[in-house]
């Protein structure tokens, strides 16, 4: 002690080094003073000496800057959505190579399908006429592929007795002798047709009594496909029926209401060229048939698929009177084949991959994931901290009035906090939610509602501790001084009281932007939130409500979850750094 107190009056003594006096009186300003450090300065030096309420900090401002200013630098807006095209078959025509008879019925007739069977069963068995109703038909067969049905009109009645004939002529029956003598001879030679002035008539037996009766021709059978190279090409039954005999006969041309055609076989299949040596029609056993009534096909377009057909080729190019080309792809079942077009279609890119254009690939409705999750990462930030700013100036005005004067205030007030408290927040966000998605409001007064809500919803928390601290406060001596001066409540309590509870507000805020955040989110993948097209971190997860989306496109949905808890994480650290920084039994 001796030995100190010398040292003391050493330094105090001024030494003489020559003519000059030399103080060793530490001054004011000398760097060896004590330093005496403020409240905010210590508790800003406790909180960076915290490494995790600086990892933390990192984390929250790296989420700014990527949520804030990527945006900005991102080439791409928050609702663009991104196309591609795509090459997509689409049934496009059927083919089938026909091997039974088809019948043509000719206008202003028909041949039902009782008829349709008496004719399969006449020609079964070999017999010339069939009855269907109360109508005769006559079979004429030319060969084994083609049959002409013609409707019998009975005009006169032959009754025989032994070479003995005797004609009852109708009213519309020829009465010269030359029919008179044709028919006698028909009769006698038992035909079943004759001619008589250029006209054919039909006969038909029934034992001793013959009907003579004029043939209408009404249809035929043939296992032939007509194909024509204009939809009003087809001049009907006539000129099918012409066709088919000239085709029988080996003929090369036919008329038809006095225009001519020219007939050329051409292997399996036969040409019909017009006048001026025009594509008309083709014969052939194939059937063409477009997917769709308004589609007509060209004659050349079947000549393709036949082509491609006999050659097994499973996909063929045609091209068109304007010069386009259309691939076509040609897949067989059984006896069938499905001719498909190869259509390039400007589709959405949705579930991309990551790629160089779109780092984080796209979502399902085709938009830039890393874009969507920046533009949700401002909505979710702004949405935390708006409903913390409400949360917070509602708990201390309300929190602050009932510790400062007590009594019946106090008492009601917090039987409000109660009563909030005991609100079904959940329950009650979910009704609203209907609501508004029965209204249809807005997508962006839905989130002003959602924030809104949120904030109302929660302050109770934060008054019971404003209160809590404010009751501990009232009672010392420098809300005593407050009231020696006169000064108005108002600023007793707010610029006396509430800063002394700003350190615990600070963590309480910290700490409860997190949990927003996570409610926020909740929310949006409920579908409860923040609506499309704005995004938000939730309403993106909210694609993972698919197990197909969940388990084949990771990238939809795990970097927005990863947002999502490194700012919960981050915002919880700096809450834990606030919290031990502000407390007094912490180490300097």
């Amino acid at each position: 002690m001796a030995d100190e107190k010398n040292k003391r009056v050493a330094l105090e003594e001024p030494k003489e080094n020559g003519s000059q006096h030399v103080s060793n009186s530490i001054a004011l300003d000398d760097e060896q003073r004590i330093k005496v450090l403020s409240p905010s300065m210590l508790v800003f030096k406790r909180f960076i000496r915290n490494r995790l309420a600086i990892t933390g900090a990192v984390i929250i401002i790296a989420m700014f800057v990527f949520a804030f200013i990527g945006g900005l630098v991102m080439p791409y807006d928050e609702s663009q959505v991104f196309t591609k095209f795509v090459g997509m078959e689409k049934d496009y025509a059927g083919v089938a190579v026909n091997q039974d008879l088809k019948f043509t019925v000719a206008e202003g007739y028909s041949f039902a399908s009782i008829a349709q069977s008496q004719f399969v069963l006449a020609k079964n068995t070999g017999k010339t006429e069939f009855k269907a109703g109360d109508i005769t038909y006559n079979l004429e067969k030319v060969n084994d592929e083609l049959y002409f049905v013609n409707q019998l009109s009975e005009i006169a009645k032959v009754s025989t007795i032994g070479k003995a004939v005797s004609i009852t002529l109708g009213t519309s029956a020829p009465t010269d002798a030359a029919f008179s003598e044709s028919l006698t001879q028909a009769v006698l030679a038992k035909s079943a047709v004759f001619e008589s002035n250029g006209a054919r008539y039909a006969l038909v037996y029934d034992r001793k009594t013959v009907q003579v009766c004029v043939p209408t021709p009404v249809a035929f059978a043939s296992p032939n496909i007509f194909d024509f190279a204009t939809p009003e090409g087809d001049l009907g039954f006539v000129f099918r029926e012409s066709a088919e005999r000239a085709l029988v006969e080996g003929a090369n041309s036919f008329t038809v209401n006095g225009q001519s055609f020219t007939l050329r076989q051409e292997g399996d299949m036969a040409g019909i060229y017009d006048a001026a040596g025009n594509d008309y029609a083709t014969i052939s056993r194939y059937v063409i048939q477009p997917t769709y009534n308004d589609v007509f096909l060209t004659l050349e377009f079947k000549s393709a698929v036949r082509e491609a057909v006999e050659s097994n080729s499973p996909s063929f190019t045609f091209t068109g009177a304007d010069g386009k080309a259309s691939e076509h792809s040609i897949e067989r079942k059984n006896n069938q084949w499905l001719v498909k077009w190869v259509e390039s279609r400007q589709v959405i890119d949705d579930y991309a991959s990551p790629s160089a254009t779109h780092p984080l690939g796209t979502d399902g409705n085709g938009m830039d994931l890393l874009t969507r999750i920046m533009y949700g990462g401002r909505i979710s930030l702004m949405i935390g901290f708006i409903v913390v700013f409400i949360e917070t100036m509602l708990g201390v005005i309300l929190g602050g009035v009932a510790g400062y004067f007590g009594k019946w205030i106090d008492n009601l007030i917090m039987r409000i906090v109660d009563i909030f408290n005991c609100i079904p927040s959940t329950p009650l966000i979910i009704i609203l939610g209907a609501v508004m998605d029965g209204l249809r409001v807005d997508p962006q007064i839905r989130m002003i509602y959602l924030m809104l809500v949120l904030g109302i919803l929660g302050w109770p928390g934060v008054a019971r501790m404003v209160r809590g601290q404010i009751l501990s406060l009232r009672e010392q001596e420098f809300m005593v001084a407050t009231e020696a001066t006169g000064l108005p409540v108002e600023r007793r309590i707010f610029r006396h009281l509430v800063p002394n509870v700003i350190p615990q507000l600070v963590v309480i805020c910290t700490m409860s932007l997190g949990g927003v955040i996570l409610t926020e989110s909740t929310l949006s993948f409920l579908g409860l939130g923040v609506k499309f097209p704005f995004a938000s971190w939730g309403n993106i997860i909210n694609a993972v409500s698919n197990v197909h989306v969940m388990t084949n496109y990771w990238f939809v949905w795990i970097p927005a979850g990863m947002c999502i808890l490194i700012t919960v994480l981050g915002f919880n650290f700096i809450g834990d750094g606030l919290r031990d920084a502000f407390d007094p039994k912490m180490k300097r």
